[in-house]
């Protein structure tokens, strides 16, 4: 009889502890390479330098760090250590910074060597102390958790307030790293590379998979036509993006990448014609679309196979995000007569949950018959036009599938006769040609009810848009 398979680790650091334990390549930024045995013991030296500190056992611990292989060392150390790491977006303004850590118990802020004059500006505000990364020594220390402490904390965008912290347990961690690991087929042999914020789920929340996984690690700062040259230069087989920044690869002709396997995507649904374009560059590439929040993610999944079929001959696909992920339980919540309500959902990888263990996610959507979820925007930004709900994702969706439209986002303002009426803020894919807005109602009109159809169109440069990347709709409505 062969050897009983290998129980799965109860926690995010034994796996990256089991995962890690060679001398392979693991982490590769620039002509810095570490081994997988180079990065458990420069954590290790990371979580000698924490405990050096003074820190709280177990608080969360605000950070300013962008990727890099002493960020990665940082955060396994971190959360190996009881110290985990609550990373912050450095494109902050430092009061913007200061108004999160102060809701925090730490007394210490750490920073990277290049964020710290922004560090000082913080602590001076938040009365906190500020503590540079020094550079990093390997240890023998072998980093441990147990699987209800946490792993890391992540927050919040924060498009309506100040952002909300949220904790992230080993044991959920493990689970999440789990399926998407197995959802985006990670395993030893691939190569990630990633261009979000650090301190973003989609930055830190994948990373944290593929680290899982074993896989080799390398990022980007941030996201630009030169950095997605790199990444195909060194030969990534992962990645993930948000449909814009596939549309500016698309435009500039730099779309190509020879290995990469997985392209996962999300915060937005893609076009018909993007995703043919897609497979065009690179014609083998497995498509995911993965609908989640920092809260628990994902909630579900659009398939390699489901956008397969969408080009095939099924483009309304595109306009749901798939079907629920492995182990997820959704519900709608007191669906209306249309059969929209908010969306629920349930499963071992969700960090922020109620009692009974359900996601209350702020999104608005239904299911439909073939178990496809489609999603009509936040609870907070539907619209009520004469007594009827207009919820703007779906206008949005319909909008920016027209080949004139770069980019939209509709509100609604308030209106005397009706309380509310539906306005389209348009960024035109040719600044100097906008569209008519005549022909933008038509085919809006021809794909949902009158009562749907923006009656006021503006033409702007670009939307406004968070740290994150989410468009601020309360920046659109303050001029009504």
């Amino acid at each position: 009889m062969g050897a009983a398979p290998e129980a799965p680790a109860a926690t995010w650091t034994a796996m990256v502890n089991r995962a890690y334990d060679h001398t392979r390549p693991a982490v590769r930024f620039g002509d810095l390479t570490w081994t997988g045995r180079e990065l458990l013991d420069r954590s290790a030296g990371a979580a000698d330098w924490l405990d050096t500190l003074g820190l709280e056992p177990g608080a969360p611990v605000p950070a300013l760090a962008a990727t890099s292989a002493d960020a990665l060392a940082l955060v396994i150390g971190a959360a190996g250590s009881g110290h985990p790491l609550a990373p912050l977006g450095v494109r902050m303004t430092a009061h913007e910074i200061a108004s999160v850590v102060s809701a925090t118990t730490s007394e210490v802020l750490l920073a990277q060597p290049e964020f710290a004059d922004l560090g000082r500006q913080v602590a001076g505000l938040s009365g906190r102390r500020v503590a540079v990364l020094p550079e990093l020594h390997c240890s023998a220390r072998e980093l441990m958790a147990a699987p209800e402490e946490l792993a890391a904390v992540l927050h919040t965008s924060g498009t309506t307030g100040l952002p909300k912290p949220v904790p992230m347990a080993q044991r959920r961690l493990a689970a999440r790293a789990r399926v998407n690991g197995s959802l985006c087929a990670l395993d030893p042999e691939s190569f990630y590379g990633g261009s979000a914020p650090f301190h973003h789920i989609a930055g830190l929340g994948n990373i944290a998979v593929a680290l899982a996984a074993g896989a080799l690690v390398t990022g980007l700062p941030r996201f630009t036509v030169e950095g997605w040259a790199l990444l195909r230069e060194l030969g990534t087989t992962h990645t993930s993006m948000v449909p814009a920044m596939l549309e500016t690869l698309l435009a500039a002709g730099r779309a190509g990448h020879e290995t990469l396997r997985t392209l996962q995507y999300g915060g937005a649904p893609i076009r018909p014609g993007t995703l043919r374009r897609t497979y065009e560059a690179m014609p083998g590439v497995r498509m995911l679309n993965m609908f989640g929040q920092t809260e628990g993610s994902p909630i579900s999944v659009l398939t390699p196979e489901d956008h397969r079929e969408a080009v095939a001959g099924r483009p309304e696909l595109l306009r749901s995000v798939g079907r629920p992920a492995p182990g997820v339980e959704v519900r709608v919540d007191e669906p209306g007569a249309d059969g929209v309500g908010e969306i629920h959902a349930r499963a071992d990888h969700f960090f922020r949950i109620d009692a009974e263990g359900w996601l209350h996610s702020g999104d608005l959507g239904r299911v439909a018959p073939d178990g496809c979820l489609y999603l009509l925007g936040r609870r907070t930004d539907m619209i009520i036009r004469g007594g009827e709900n207009v919820h703007p994702l779906e206008v949005e969706t319909i909008l920016a599938a027209h080949p004139e439209v770069a980019d939209v986002a509709v509100v609604g303002v308030p209106d005397e006769r009706l309380g509310q009426t539906v306005v389209a803020f348009v960024v035109p894919a040719d600044p100097t040609a906008p569209p008519e807005p005549e022909a933008l109602r038509h085919h809006t009109r021809a794909r949902l009810s009158g009562f749907k159809v923006p009656v006021r169109w503006w033409f702007v440069d670009d939307l406004p848009r968070n740290a994150n990347g989410k468009v601020v709709r309360r920046l659109l409505r303050e001029p009504y």
